[in-house]
């Protein structure tokens, strides 16, 4: 029976990989702060978002994988072969800007989220942990990497803890989960949009791409469908099962912050945030020392896990946009652009947090930033995994190909309603 479990639970940690650490890294502190806002502002009238995107979502990532898996290529990769050039460097600046934007706030949230507990200076602890990022997607062997990402999606389960030390309206929340409340304003439609381009980013596709065509390294035996299509059919099952379950638990972690700010900070009349530590600390008199500690102890966590994929992600669209030997399984002598992006990246997103420029707004508009710039990026994802000449016999069609355009098109709906009602 030990023999069994054991080799169950090999197999399933083989299946999940890039879909798992893509679906975690998305829930980052600067993540935790927009669920945060949502719940703390309007209680439970959000928590549909996390339902509703979640098919969305699972869709989008399932394609950007199959694409990086079919092809042996990432999504910049595929750009700058069969698309125009200004379509990439527009592509390739907005996510380089927006991911700095978010690395500058998940380093600053870190070091707010320990100076909280242990009381070391900010300053200090934006250096060590900045520090630690690059130390670890440069030096460390990518195999070793992998697991380090792996074991740090299990800080995210302290949220799902909070949850149970703080009183719940579970009916409320059922409710408002199951039947969406619209309200036709500009807050609100912003922060729909906030949410819908922090669960559905542009960082995550870069990311999951280039980890499918990463994994090559790890297993061997794999190569690119085009030229190995007899591993299509378990390639594209470990995909499917991989992400559905990494979206899912991604999903069910965004729930449980929005739903836990509702219980406490919206409850008690707190409903302006502006960074994931504030709603811990303001979390402390209302929900007690627990559930403080556990938020805090999350916020750390999941931000060991999002640094390294937001300079990551950033550098795989830029390497690939400029042709470079790249990918964390190289050494860094083999791919000294790529590391040298991962690291300036990581660099400039720490001098961020000296400049006095208000957390939230930065960080929220960088969450519409996403949201922006998903829709032309999923347009063209759609585009590209429908292509024969691109996915050969792999290329996407039927309920998958329907409900990524959707997505698509949810994000440009949303996107317009915000603009629309801002004027």
């Amino acid at each position: 029976m030990p023999d069994l479990t054991t080799s169950r639970f090999h197999r399933m940690r083989g299946t999940l990989g890039p879909g798992l650490i893509t679906g975690a890294s998305d829930d980052d502190p600067s993540g935790i702060a927009t669920y945060s806002q949502a719940g703390a502002q309007y209680g439970y009238a959000l928590t549909w978002t996390m339902l509703f995107t979640f098919p969305l979502m699972a869709a989008a990532q399932i394609v950007s994988a199959r694409i990086g898996r079919t092809t042996g290529h990432g999504i910049s990769g595929i750009l700058q072969r069969h698309y125009p050039n200004w379509i990439l460097a527009w592509i390739v600046l907005l996510l380089l800007f927006a991911n700095t934007i978010n690395l500058a706030a998940d380093l600053g949230a870190m070091a707010d989220a320990t100076g909280l507990l242990i009381g070391a200076p900010r300053w200090l602890l934006v250096l060590v942990y900045g520090a630690f990022c690059i130390t670890l997607q440069i030096f460390m062997q990518y195999k070793r990497y992998v697991a380090v990402l792996k074991w740090l999606t299990l800080s995210l389960f302290a949220y799902f803890a909070t949850v149970l030390v703080v009183q719940v309206d579970w009916g409320l929340f059922l409710t408002r989960l199951v039947v969406p409340e619209i309200r036709w304003e500009t807050g609100y439609l912003t922060t729909i949009v906030a949410v819908f381009g922090t669960t559905i980013s542009p960082y995550l596709f870069f990311w999951q791409a280039a980890e499918e065509v990463e994994d090559f390294q790890l297993h061997p035996r794999r190569i690119d469908l085009i030229t190995a299509p007899d591993q299509g059919r378990s390639a594209l099952h470990r995909i499917g099962v991989d992400t559905i379950a990494g979206m899912a638990f991604s999903n069910l972690v965004s729930l449980a912050i929005i739903v836990t700010t509702a219980a406490t900070l919206h409850a008690s009349g707190i409903t302006n945030i502006e960074t994931s530590a504030q709603a811990a600390e303001a979390l402390r008199p209302i929900a007690g020392s627990f559930a403080f500690a556990l938020f805090t102890l999350g916020i750390v966590g999941t931000g060991l896990l999002a640094v390294p994929v937001l300079a990551g992600s950033a550098a795989y669209a830029l390497g690939e946009a400029r042709a470079w030997p790249m990918g964390l399984s190289l050494k860094p002598g083999d791919a000294q652009a790529f590391y040298g992006t991962i690291a300036a990246a990581t660099l400039v997103g720490m001098g961020l947090c000296f400049v006095p420029v208000s957390p939230i707004k930065a960080l929220f508009w960088a969450a519409v930033v996403n949201g922006v710039v998903a829709v032309p990026l999923m347009g063209l994802m759609m585009h590209m995994a429908a292509r024969p000449d691109i996915m050969g016999r792999f290329a996407v069609r039927g309920p998958l190909l329907v409900l990524g355009s959707v997505a698509t098109a949810v994000m440009a709906a949303a996107t317009t309603a915000m603009v629309w009602t801002a004027f």
